[in-house]
């Protein structure tokens, strides 16, 4: 197990400045922010995609609330070493959970989880979606996405399709674009998205379904193609050209993004959850949060979005959507 922490102070104690205790409780109430330092875990190690992604949140809230904030890196079994912290952690607002994708999947990846994905928790709010690129080594004999899946009917298993790990973002879009293709291809497994990117770009492995985030620059460099982006909208930057949609290729099944949402421990009182949710939503309107997730290739969600009740919904309708798809590819972590 991996810990890291980055301390994120707001307030000084000095005359005419509010202390962090009193400016919570002149914004929101005392009873609504915690009278201690709020720790919020991130299940993953530190400088993925998901750390980078709630250190600049946690600083935006961390000022929103008058409070320090704390991220600690808890990683450790695709992320659930770390959920199960917050899931027993005392329901006081002093413990979150910052999560992607994986924690809907986990519901099925995983048959003996210590907690319960969608009731152990309480939803504070959904933050971004990072779209995920349908990639392949330059050599790769397709250049469209339909040329794509023909390729892959075509030569079925003696085809390799990297992951960054089994459960991992990129093994379930793999999943779909197997499903979409209607054939099976030899799933190569590696421990993080940079070992998976150096053999895709070696040409040892052929194909890569991974966050615009990471293999934005390897597309600018021509050292990978990109065949679609599996979100709403078309990619578009300097040397990236003008990257089309699943949607518009004929593949919406291939819609999938790499969303990110913020948890309570279940019990946490409904007060101190609104009052999260207002801190996130007031933290994805920071012009610097908003800046740097372009940077990242992605953007806040919109604010009905960063709700409690929004991400709940959110939450049940994607447990949903992977259960039939892992158990039909027989594919646990366990």
């Amino acid at each position: 197990m991996q810990r890291r922490t980055l301390l994120i102070t707001t307030g000084l104690a000095v005359p005419g400045i509010l202390a962090p205790r009193h400016r919570a409780a002149a914004q929101g109430g005392a009873a609504d922010v915690p009278d201690r330092p709020v720790t919020i875990v991130v299940p993953f190690a530190a400088g993925g995609p998901t750390d980078t992604v709630t250190r600049l949140v946690a600083e935006a809230m961390g000022r929103d609330l008058g409070q320090t904030v704390v991220v600690e890196n808890v990683t450790g079994a695709g992320g659930t070493i770390g959920a199960a912290r917050v899931a027993n952690a005392r329901p006081d607002g002093a413990t979150l959970l910052m999560h992607h994708i994986g924690h809907a999947t986990a519901a099925t990846l995983y048959r003996r989880l210590p907690y319960n994905v969608q009731t152990s928790f309480e939803p504070i709010g959904l933050v971004t979606e990072v779209p995920v690129l349908v990639t392949a080594h330059p050599g790769f004999p397709a250049e469209t996405l339909p040329e794509l899946l023909a390729v892959m009917r075509r030569d079925g298993e003696r085809l390799n399709l990297a992951n960054a790990g089994i459960g991992g973002s990129d093994q379930l879009a793999g999943l779909l674009l197997m499903r979409a293709a209607g054939a099976k291809v030899t799933e190569v497994s590696f421990r993080g998205t940079a070992p998976a990117l150096t053999e895709l770009i070696a040409g040892r492995v052929d194909l890569y379904c991974g966050q615009a985030t990471g293999l934005v620059p390897a597309v600018r460099d021509r050292q990978i193609r990109a065949y679609a982006v599996t979100t709403a909208r078309r990619l578009t930057g300097p040397g990236l050209g003008d990257i089309p949609t699943v949607v518009e290729l004929g593949q919406p099944e291939l819609q999938v993004s790499v969303w990110h949402a913020l948890y309570a421990p279940r019990g946490t009182p409904p007060a101190m959850v609104q009052r999260f949710s207002r801190a996130l939503q007031a933290a994805l309107r920071d012009p610097k949060v908003v800046e740097r997730f372009a940077d990242l290739v992605t953007e806040p969600v919109a604010p009905e979005r960063a709700t409690p009740e929004a991400h709940r919904q959110f939450l049940a309708a994607e447990v949903a959507r992977w259960r039939p798809i892992i158990q039909a590819a027989g594919v646990y972590a366990d």
